[in-house]
């Protein structure tokens, strides 16, 4: 799909306030080499090779005047094709160029482009290599603002020298430019690196190694109720559990197409006995195996199958941080062989499913619907059948049509063996998140040589219905703990109930009550400290505790608790029944309220 015209501006935005940024720092810091620098998301960005000079957020001052003073200047875009070797003599004195021009070359490009910033005899004027799109002159660029410098080796390598980059924003207006500015200091207060180290749910060892965390009990209670509910809600439409092995002959995934695509990431698993394994980059492979195990019959399916299980991919070591980006990750997967007829109920099936488990979730309501398809234009970038893609595609657009999911083709975006069906909803800072996918697929089982027996007594390849609900635990987590800012509903939250004491003569009230919760599965704990009663009140608030029972002699007499909440409300004096009701009634029914 094309893109729109506001977004096709705010492209030539980015591009053009980078261009400006460039230009900047080659008069600020002579002798600097530019390397590269596209527009992204969430702005722009630019690599440079400054030798031995080094810039801070100290410097962003000094750089935003000289780049207001190019925007104020008004200076022209200008577009120009040249051949590659009029290109090699252009920039023969940046390495990083060339080894561009080499490149754009060996993918058979014959005329590059380039954009010229001012001219020659002004004080400003850049020439660089871009594909654009620009906007006509620098003095559009209305509101700016560079954020951040961070070190990127070349290429991403490790191996290749370190440069360092510069981010920034851009945006038609200084009301726009704000309002992203204070978003950008909540996320920072969002970090789910800094939430999660406060609530102390996750952890990192350099012994165990970068990009594997360590998950803490309370992490781990918030990771097995979301594999709870999800598998739940599967197991109402079908679906079966099952676990496969870590580790493959590479002969699976050479078969399975996995090989060619995830090669630079895959993780090879030798022994002294001369074993030759390699860890799964997906799931789908493995369950092959298990429909491929016994024959099947047309009355036996469709076949459902899910597993929550351990994925492993080598990622670039400067991309790994967080939780976003791991090398082992815990990925919600199913499938679902089906004959032809069935396909559709499949899809709906499962679209069904990621809209129950996104409106436990509040974040149903304000998603919206991809079509995935094919770029039509590389057909070599996919396996199967032209055919069998015409068709799957059609059953999407007749799926979104008959649920109403007023759903957008993209093309280009399809997975390696079939379009889907990708779900995106905006989190509490209005990020664009792309998690649950349904994908049909009417390649694999025909490279696998899966077939069942259909009513005419026939062989036939069943089809693959793809689904991924949460997609990966430690995404997921990391996402939910930014969009609740670490306060989850009551479901998720590790620690329900924080039972406070008032002295230490009621801590074994405490204690009973504690006791009776526990029996109706509440997840509770007793502050026993020697703190005084406001500090553990507060120290509950912080660890966003949704409730806290504060136990006192009057309290203990009268067989009541005195309840507030996270949020500062004092709900007052009750009977522990009336409180056990009212918490498991909201813990049941994953109510995204308090009281």
């Amino acid at each position: 799909m094309d893109k729109a015209p506001q977004d096709n501006k705010n492209e030539a935005l980015k591009h053009t306030a980078e261009h400006v940024l460039h230009t900047a720092a080659q008069n600020l810091y002579p002798g600097l080499k530019k390397v590269m620098g596209p527009p992204i998301e969430s702005g722009f960005y630019m690599d440079f090779d400054l030798k031995e000079q080094n810039i801070t957020p100290d410097d962003f001052p000094k750089i935003e005047a000289e780049m207001q003073k190019i925007i104020d200047a008004d200076l022209p875009l200008k577009r120009k094709e040249i051949t590659v070797e009029k290109a090699r003599e252009l920039f023969k004195e940046n390495q990083y160029k060339l080894d561009t021009i080499d490149k754009l070359e060996k993918e058979g490009e014959q005329n590059l482009s380039i954009y010229e910033l001012g001219s020659p005899e002004k004080k400003y004027y850049d020439i660089d290599l871009c594909k654009g799109p620009h906007l006509e002159s620098t003095g559009e660029v209305k509101a700016f603002k560079l954020t951040e410098v961070a070190g990127a080796y070349y290429l991403g390598d490790e191996k290749n020298k370190m440069l360092q980059r510069i981010y920034g924003v851009a945006f038609p207006s200084e009301k726009e430019l704000n309002e992203h500015l204070a978003l950008i200091e909540e996320a920072k207060k969002r970090d789910h690196r800094k939430i999660g180290q406060q609530l102390d749910l996750f952890c990192f060892s350099e012994l165990v190694g970068p990009g594997l965390p360590l998950f803490t009990p309370k992490g781990t209670i918030i990771k097995e109720e979301l594999q709870k509910h999800v598998e739940k809600v599967c197991r109402e439409y079908g679906f079966k559990k099952v676990m496969t092995p870590h580790l493959a002959k590479i002969e699976l995934f050479e078969l399975s197409g996995h090989t060619k695509k995830f090669n630079q990431e895959l993780f090879r698993v030798t022994s002294p006995r001369d074993h030759e394994f390699v860890m799964k980059p997906v799931q789908c492979p493995h369950q092959t195996q298990i429909f491929a195990s016994k024959l099947r019959s047309y009355k036996d399916l469709p076949i459902r199958y899910m597993e929550s299980e351990k994925q492993y991919r080598a990622e670039k070591p400067g991309e790994i941080g967080g939780l976003n980006r791991v090398y082992a990750i815990t990925v919600e997967d199913g499938h679902s062989f089906c004959t032809l007829e069935q396909v559709k109920d499949e899809v709906k099936g499962m679209v069904s499913i990621i809209r129950d488990f996104y409106s436990a979730l509040d974040l149903w309501d304000d998603s919206w619907t991809s079509l995935s398809f094919r770029d039509y234009a590389r057909p070599e970038k996919y396996i199967g059948d032209p055919k069998d893609w015409e068709q799957c595609e059609k059953l999407l657009k007749e799926v979104a049509e008959e649920m109403h999911l007023d759903a957008i083709v993209n093309e280009g975006e399809a997975a390696l063996y079939g379009p889907k069906i990708d779900v995106l909803f905006k989190d509490a800072l209005g990020k664009e998140i792309q998690i649950p996918t349904v994908q049909v697929d009417f390649a694999t089982a025909k490279r696998f040589g899966l077939y069942y027996i259909d009513e005419n007594g026939q062989k036939t390849p069943p089809v693959m219905v793809h689904r991924a609900i949460l997609g990966s635990y430690e995404r997921m987590l990391a996402l939910l703990i930014e969009h609740f800012s670490g306060a989850f509903p009551v479901w998720l939250s590790p620690v329900q109930v924080q039972i406070i004491p008032v002295s230490d003569r009621n801590i074994d009230y405490a204690t009973k009550i504690a006791s009776v919760l526990t029996n109706e599965d509440i997840r509770v704990e007793v502050d026993k400290s020697d703190s005084t009663m406001q500090s553990k009140i507060r120290d509950a608030q912080i660890q966003k505790t949704p409730y806290m029972l504060i136990v006192g002699d009057k309290e203990e007499k009268e067989n009541t608790v005195s309840v507030r909440l996270r949020t500062e409300e004092d709900k007052g004096v009750i009977g522990i029944e009336e409180f056990t009701d009212i918490i498991t009634r909201i813990y049941l029914t994953k109510s995204m309220n308090l009281w």
